[in-house]
């Protein structure tokens, strides 16, 4: 088979809706599929303003919004009605692609397996997680053992990094899994991108040192542990300054939790290249990501990255080298890991130039035919 006989049905949570990297990457790859003569259609909840325009052909799936508070703005796919089974039936595709395991996905996995069409499933964040942001973590077992049963009834796993794969054996999720990992932009994310002027128009000095950070503001992305670390930083009165990137349904509680901080809002395209150019320091407390596109990103603009020791960074940050990783959760040590970056120009752009030469190496079309590999060695004729 080559790649022009795919025809690939790929399932998303959230494929164009609300622009996170997850839904990025998709896009990046079903755009690669397409000028690869691959045949693909996508099914996920549609709204009427999505954040972005969809890479190729998108079809609605049944959904509400997300019954979890701060999270209204995310849908929750509800599995597959009439129609959308009709267009699925009518597409005929020889392999199902599914990147979340939520009720549409496991209905688009049984009707795969019942039609004997290979499953490929991508893993984008640590779902399992998640509870414990809520107040749930009990759940957190039980979460675990849905997608471990989700997992291993797919014939392969892709995940995006080294440590998540390992994560993921480690767990029981599967034994055959491969890595695809995340490219970067260069058009948009470079140290070149830079600009004085537009740190002036935010009240940062040219002399002052910005700790950023770079996110989707939801509490799941270790804002807690952000701000305390940056507290703990204050106490030790080091000079520097907090530039946040960014919005969502948190910003009030990250406001009041970082008085003084800038809040610069959601940038995208050049203008996050060069808002994250422009910061000094790179601060990624979360635990939840597979691979961390935003490390991958501020690595490429230049910039020294203090990361939790979890899945995603350890594979991208070398420590002592482009930055530090820490235990996730240990606010102390994030605050003596930005201190001496905070006082040290030379070490802060030695390890800053480190990074944005280690970044160099992911290239989204090699990155891209990995999953294609995938998809042709579990192919059926």
């Amino acid at each position: 088979m080559e790649t022009s006989d795919l025809r690939i049905a790929l399932f998303s949570g959230n494929y164009n809706y609300t622009r996170d990297g997850a839904n990025q990457a998709l896009n990046r790859l079903v755009g690669y599929l397409l000028k690869q003569g691959a045949a693909v259609r996508v099914f996920s909840p549609k709204v009427a303003e999505p954040d972005f325009e969809a890479t190729g052909e998108l079809f609605d799936v049944p959904n509400v919004r997300m019954p979890v508070k701060g999270r209204g703005e995310y849908r929750m796919p509800l599995g597959l009605n009439a129609k959308a089974r009709a267009a699925l039936e009518a597409f005929k595709p020889n392999m199902v692609h599914l990147s979340s395991p939520d009720p549409t996905g496991h209905a688009a996995l049984k009707w795969a397996q019942k039609n004997n069409i290979p499953v490929v499933a991508s893993v984008h964040t640590r779902f399992e997680t998640y509870p414990r942001y809520y107040g749930l973590a009990f759940l957190e077992p039980a979460v675990e053992g849905i997608m471990r049963r989700f997992y291993n009834r797919c014939d392969a796993l892709v995940a995006p990094s080294e440590s998540m794969i390992d994560e993921l054996i480690a767990q029981g999720m599967h034994t055959d899994i491969g890595l695809w990992t995340r490219g970067v932009d260069r058009d948009v994310f470079d140290p070149s991108r830079r600009d004085l002027e537009w740190r002036r128009s935010l009240g940062l000095a040219d002399e002052d040192v910005a700790i950023a950070f770079l996110g989707r503001l939801v509490m799941e992305k270790g804002l807690d542990v952000f701000a305390d670390s940056i507290i703990a930083l204050r106490k030790k009165q080091v000079p520097h300054k907090v530039l946040v990137i960014g919005d969502g349904p948190a910003r009030e509680w990250f406001e009041k939790a970082l008085p003084g901080g800038t809040f610069a809002g959601f940038q995208t395209g050049r203008d996050l290249g060069r808002a994250l150019a422009s910061a000094d320091i790179f601060l990624n407390p979360s635990i939840t990501e597979t691979f961390g596109n935003v490390t991958l990103e501020a690595m490429a603009s230049g910039l020294p990255v203090v990361a939790a020791s979890a899945t995603g960074s350890t594979s991208l940050v070398a420590d002592g080298e482009s930055g530090q990783l820490i235990t996730p959760g240990d606010t102390e040590a994030f605050a003596e890991a930005l201190a001496p970056y905070c006082a040290d120009d030379a070490l802060r752009l030695a390890h800053g130039k480190a990074g944005e030469k280690r970044s160099r190496a992911y290239s989204w079309d090699a990155i891209n035919q990995a999953v294609v590999d995938t998809y042709l060695r579990i192919a059926k004729d």
